[in-house]
C-alpha cells in the first residue's frame, strides 16, 4: 500500500472507533440502572466561629483574626462596595487568610489598592475579586473565609474555599 491509502485506512479506523465509543457511551445513559452517579465529594465540617460585629468593623480597615483554629491568620474586611463572596447589609464584608499560598509569607494589606502583598516572591491577590491572584509566584487564589451574619449582626465564619498553606487538607 501507498502511503497516503494508509493514512485513509488508518482514518476510517479512527472514525469508526469513536463512533463506536459514542454510541456506547449514549446507551449506557439510556439505560435505567445501569448508569452509576458520581459519588458526592467530601465535605469539611469547619467550625462555626464568631469573629466580630458589625460594629466592630470600620471601612477598609483590615480586622485581625483566626480560622479555622488559632494557626490560621486571617483578616475581616468592610471593603464598602459589594464584592465577590461578600455578606452583609452592602455584600461588602469579607475575610481571608492572609498566609501566601506560595511560600506561607505573612501577607499585608495595601489599603490603596485593596490588595494582599507577599514579601516573598511579590505575589499580589485583590480582595475585591474574591482574593484572586493578581501578580506573582503564587499558584492558587488567596483563601476566603466563607462568612455568615446573623440577626444581632455577629459575623461568623463557617468555611474556606481554597486549601490553606501548609495543610495536606483544611481538616481540622
Amino acid at each position: 500500500m501507498k502511503c497516503n491509502q494508509l493514512v485513509e485506512v488508518g482514518r476510517r479506523q479512527f472514525l469508526r472507533g469513536g463512533l463506536v465509543a459514542t454510541a456506547g457511551a449514549a446507551a449506557a445513559t439510556m439505560m435505567p440502572g445501569r448508569a452509576k452517579a458520581a459519588p458526592p465529594m467530601a465535605l469539611v465540617e469547619y467550625p462555626s466561629n464568631r469573629l466580630a460585629n458589625l460594629s466592630d468593623l470600620k471601612l477598609n480597615e483590615p480586622m485581625d483574626i483566626a480560622y479555622p483554629d488559632g494557626d490560621s491568620p486571617g483578616v475581616l474586611l468592610k471593603l464598602g462596595k459589594a464584592v465577590e463572596g461578600g455578606v452583609g447589609p452592602q455584600m461588602d464584608i469579607v475575610a481571608f487568610s492572609v498566609t501566601c499560598p506560595h511560600k506561607g509569607f505573612p501577607l499585608s494589606y495595601n489599603t490603596d489598592d485593596r490588595t494582599f502583598n507577599c514579601p516573598g516572591h511579590y505575589s499580589r491577590f485583590d480582595a475585591e475579586a474574591g482574593g484572586q491572584e493578581v501578580w506573582g509566584h503564587a499558584t492558587q487564589n488567596l483563601p476566603q473565609f466563607t462568612l455568615r451574619i446573623d440577626a444581632k449582626g455577629d459575623i461568623y465564619a463557617e468555611g474556606v474555599d481554597e486549601l490553606l498553606y501548609g495543610r495536606l487538607s483544611n481538616v481540622l
